[in-house]
């Protein structure tokens, strides 16, 4: 089950993330994950939040302009090389990687990476046959 994430596009000016964080935690959204791009003129923000419908509005309202995308998040190994035999798995199966990022959350030896594919069927037939687990939303906690 996909999980999804709301891509905040944001003016490259200091303070906007802070502007959008703190809208967030005044309406007691918990963000789980983020991730920054940039370019000269604006920023991306990829957050995973603990209540995405909630979290969405809320910015609407505030007048961002957000896009929601469902992504993957995949239980990792917490230990050297857990990440790595991951991305050989994909890399065997030709699954390409768009992007990927970490949940801030971590249990019982275990990590938690967000993942955007290409190739989802292929990507969960490797997952299938290597016997590594996806999260779903309620696993993670999420809405």
């Amino acid at each position: 089950m996909n999980i999804y994430q709301i891509s905040v596009f944001l003016e490259n000016k200091a303070g906007k993330l802070a502007e959008v964080t703190k809208l967030l935690a005044d309406s007691n959204v918990d963000i789980r994950a983020i991730s920054i791009a940039e370019t000269a003129e604006y920023g991306l923000a990829r957050l995973i939040v603990d209540d995405a419908p909630k979290a969405s509005s809320i910015l609407l309202q505030h007048g961002d302009m957000i896009s929601m995308t469902p992504v993957w998040a995949v239980e990792v190994p917490d230990r050297p090389g857990g990440l790595y035999e991951l991305l050989t798995a994909l890399a065997e199966a030709h699954v390409n990687v768009e992007y990927m990022y970490s949940l801030f959350t971590h249990r019982e030896g275990c990590a938690y990476m967000v993942m955007r594919i290409a190739d989802e069927p292929k990507f969960l037939s490797t997952l299938g046959d290597r016997g590594i687990k996806l999260m779903t939303m309620e696993e993670l906690g999420l809405k």
